[in-house]
């Protein structure tokens, strides 16, 4: 089925099953940090299913394109991991969301970008997947059994050739087993709320994990986005196009108790590889997001943490996995290493001033 929608660089959206199946594999990049947030914090789960269901829809009719719309994982890693306080990620997604739109309206990511090189950001990654895989090893330890079965399942979906789609296996057996604890839960409409910051979010903590989350925001989310979706689609959507939405988007749904939000290429990746060629995909995974906010609410309540342990620590490495793509492995792996005994906001501000360094002597030779 073709409609015409009228999105700034394609006109059609497709709803064939290729876009159903693309939908599904943007999501691999979602759920799992979307139900780690909900479990372990008091983050409402129907209103960041809402916040992606809404976006969704929102940039694929903005850009007429299969566009993704993912959490952004260094802030949902420290608040997963207890780092940040959700009054602290309210404050995180503020500011990146000003800082966003200011670059993407003035032009000036490509002059950013040279000051973060490719170490850099790859070492930002590296300390955000060992926080989170430390953060996975400890709750799987509090349930070895079920720590276990959600190996096993890993480790099926690995040897069918399903690898991007095993932590949606492992969701879908531990939810299985904690509504056959609690039984199905009631429709329920989510509640509306506010999240405004207050004095306690605005701390070195929330400064430095917005200043760790841009430098993984410039690398993936906006420049290797933007890459992608002109090697697949042929469309020219410049990095600071991306930076203008992806700030609008946080300024808009943070306050509203939303995850913040980026594009990114691991989700465009995921659509284009599970089939979606247009953004009917969009569509389809916002109405999905959204009926899940309808219906999902009791799931994370009975989801064995233990499980959830190991969904993490897949996230984890294989985030840690495209770290190490780096031009630099000695000085990748040391931002991440000083990321987790420090934090990430300090190993980025000490990655950069070594990189520059670095950069200043070759140059000099």
């Amino acid at each position: 089925m073709d409609v015409f929608a009228r999105g700034r660089y394609s006109g059609r959206l497709d709803f064939s099953r290729n876009e159903l199946t693309g939908a599904l594999g943007d999501s691999v990049t979602v759920l799992p940090v979307v139900v780690a947030a909900a479990a372990l914090t008091d983050l409402s789960l129907s209103r960041l299913l809402l916040g992606f269901a809404v976006f969704q829809v929102v940039w694929g009719l903005h850009y007429g394109l299969p566009i993704s719309v993912e959490p952004m994982k260094a802030l949902a890693a420290l608040v997963i991991a207890g780092s940040l306080t959700t009054s602290e990620l309210v404050v995180a997604g503020l500011l990146a969301g000003v800082l966003l739109l200011a670059v993407g309206a003035t032009g000036t990511l490509a002059r950013i970008e040279r000051y973060v090189g490719q170490p850099v950001i790859r070492g930002v990654q590296l300390a955000v997947g060992l926080v989170l895989l430390e953060t996975g090893v400890r709750l799987s330890l509090d349930g070895v059994w079920y720590a276990l079965l959600a190996l096993a399942v890993v480790g099926i979906s690995v040897a069918i050739g399903q690898r991007r789609a095993s932590t949606l296996a492992v969701l879908a057996v531990g939810i299985g087993i904690g509504l056959g604890q609690t039984g199905l839960p009631d429709p329920h409409l989510p509640t509306a709320a506010l999240a405004l910051p207050s004095s306690a979010g605005l701390s070195s903590d929330s400064i430095g994990a917005t200043v760790a989350q841009l430098a993984m925001t410039v690398g993936n989310a906006a420049v290797a986005t933007s890459l992608l979706l002109s090697d697949y689609y042929d469309a020219d959507v410049s990095a600071d196009d991306l930076a203008s939405s992806m700030g609008a988007m946080n300024l808009l749904a943070v306050p509203l108790g939303a995850m913040p939000m980026c594009h990114g290429s691991g989700g465009v990746a995921g659509k284009y590889a599970f089939g979606a060629r247009t953004a009917g995909a969009n569509l389809i995974l916002g109405i999905l997001y959204a009926l899940a906010a309808v219906v999902a609410v009791g799931a994370v309540a009975a989801f064995p943490l233990a499980m959830l342990g190991v969904v993490l620590a897949v996230i984890a490495v294989e985030l840690g996995r495209a770290g190490l793509e780096t031009d630099s492995l000695s000085l990748t792996v040391s931002i991440g290493v000083l990321g987790v005994v420090t934090n990430v906001g300090v190993a980025f501000v000490v990655g950069i001033a070594a990189y520059l360094l670095r950069k200043r002597f070759r140059d000099d030779d």
